[in-house]
């Protein structure tokens, strides 16, 4: 019972130990002749996905044997050539409660150290400031990207190195059908922010201590990423949530309450539930046949996913053969249209878990299938509505409900009933068809003209976009949620 296994790929360093002449064995310390001793820093199990640094000093009497041990054990963690060497760290001083910079220092940067990972580190001073950084920057000379902060955080810096990687490819990314280039950089998260959805649903927590373990020891985990365009110009990538609808609208109205701190999201989540307005609108997909599960299968997403590994050979394989010119996939699957009043259009390349919503919005979202769950959200009572949130709390199937549909798919398209502003001179005639009362008092529980996406926490304005699944588009410093962590007990 008191043996204790540790794989060498969870080893972090092996150093020598101070030694004071003294040995504890059978229930007492004893004097040794010339003790020789060596300290093995590795990862230790604890509850709820959070790993752990744990340390364990060896002792021997002869040195030889000592010295044999370290030589053995450091050439063993030189072979694992997938840990980071060089990483450039940006840390977001306002996201969260502003504890990226204390965060860091106190937790993420000790671990570094001991792992002789040299770090160069920016704090970031705008919005946008990652993000420009990585366009401006030589970030060949780095193993990794490592960023301090919320989602949002992590958003710039996604979008930073994806752009600059097509860049340097010469694709351009405002093709909607361009096929992108991936980054040879992984991505680490330290999460600091106010929900750190990302990091949660990579990890299983969101642990400073943890994310940072996962970093040291070079874990890998490829993750797909959806391409957000409008009028063949890209707005934005998405890796978790995008919203129409709900959570458009909350996250509208809580950027006009950014004084009021975290709160704004309970306070704009209360108002948006009690406006319960419904837009009108056809989404248009494109089945994600290549993948080998499906939204209700209660499968989830865990490390070493069969789901994602086999859906990308499956796709690989339909790729091969529109390449080739065997047949063309887009051609040969039809596109469904669904037409309707919605309350809520969402979707996530992920399970998007967070604290107050353990299993997430579609608990069986896989991170690497290269496909996103739709789900739409009919016109239905606000009782029935609040029915559907509370489910995103407990285990029951949220998506048993006669108004949830979910579909799991590569692409889709959305277009409102209602135009687009900038269409002034078809705009007059849409006006007609609705009345005055609607407009001047939005409040009210009919149908409005148009809501805005929220897309990974950010406003998308543009109601109609057309939308990509980009499979294993990026990697990132994680392994995915293990199935039943082992709990340390040594």
């Amino acid at each position: 019972t008191d043996v204790c296994s540790v794989p060498v790929s969870e080893i972090i360093t092996v150093e020598e130990a101070d030694v004071n002449g003294k040995h504890y064995t059978s229930g007492k310390w004893q004097k040794m002749e010339k003790p020789h001793a060596f300290t093995v820093h590795c990862v230790k199990r604890a509850r709820r996905h959070r790993w752990k640094r744990a340390q364990v000093t060896f002792w021997c009497t002869e040195e030889q044997l000592c010295n044999l041990w370290l030589q053995t054990l450091r050439e063993l963690l030189e072979e694992l050539t997938c840990r980071p060497k060089h990483l450039l760290v940006f840390i977001n001083p306002f996201g969260g409660k502003g504890q990226g910079k204390r965060i860091y220092e106190k937790k993420v940067a000790p671990l570094f150290a001991l792992a002789s990972i040299n770090t160069e580190v920016i704090v970031t001073e705008r919005a946008n400031h990652a993000k420009e950084s990585l366009y401006e920057m030589n970030i060949d000379k780095y193993d990794g990207i490592v960023c301090v902060g919320g989602d949002g955080t992590f958003s710039e810096v996604l979008h930073g190195l994806i752009g600059r990687t097509q860049q340097n490819a010469g694709v351009d990314q405002n093709h909607p059908r361009a096929a992108l280039v991936p980054s040879p950089l992984r991505i680490g998260i330290i999460p600091a922010g106010s929900t750190d959805c990302v990091c949660y649903s990579t990890v299983g927590t969101n642990d400073a201590e943890t994310s940072a373990l996962h970093i040291v020891i070079g874990d890998s985990l490829s993750m797909d990423v959806s391409a957000v365009h409008h009028n063949s110009t890209l707005l934005r990538y998405s890796v978790s949530l995008l919203g129409y609808g709900f959570y458009g609208d909350i996250i509208k109205d809580s950027e006009k309450k950014r004084w009021m701190g975290l709160v704004r999201y309970d306070f704009s989540g209360l108002k948006t539930f009690l406006s319960h307005h419904y837009y009108e609108g056809m989404v248009s997909f494109l089945p994600a046949q290549h993948t080998v599960g499906s939204p209700r299968d209660r499968k989830p997403c865990r490390a070493g996913c069969f789901v994602c590994r086999q859906s990308k050979q499956q796709l690989e394989e339909e790729q091969k053969k529109s390449l080739y010119g065997l047949e063309n996939t887009e051609e040969v699957e039809e596109w469904k249209v669904v037409c309707g009043k919605f309350l809520a259009i969402n979707a996530t390349n992920m399970s998007c878990a967070c604290p107050r919503s353990p299993r997430g919005l579609s608990p069986a979202a896989h991170l690497g299938d290269g496909s996103s769950d739709l789900i739409l959200i009919r016109k239905c009572s606000r009782f029935n509505f609040l029915r559907f949130l509370v489910r995103h709390t407990n285990q029951y199937d949220q998506f048993d409900f006669t108004f949830v549909e979910v579909y799991r798919v590569k692409k889709f398209q959305f277009t409102s009933k209602h135009l687009e502003d900038e269409d002034s001179d078809l705009r007059e005639g849409s006006k007609k068809r609705f009345g005055q009362l609607c407009r001047d008092h939005p409040a009210c529980c009919c149908t409005a003209s148009n809501s805005s996406w929220n897309c990974d926490g950010e406003v998308l304005s543009n109601s109609a976009i057309e939308v990509r699944v980009h499979c294993q588009l990026v990697r990132l410093f994680a392994r995915g949620i293990e199935e039943n962590p082992k709990q340390a007990s040594h």
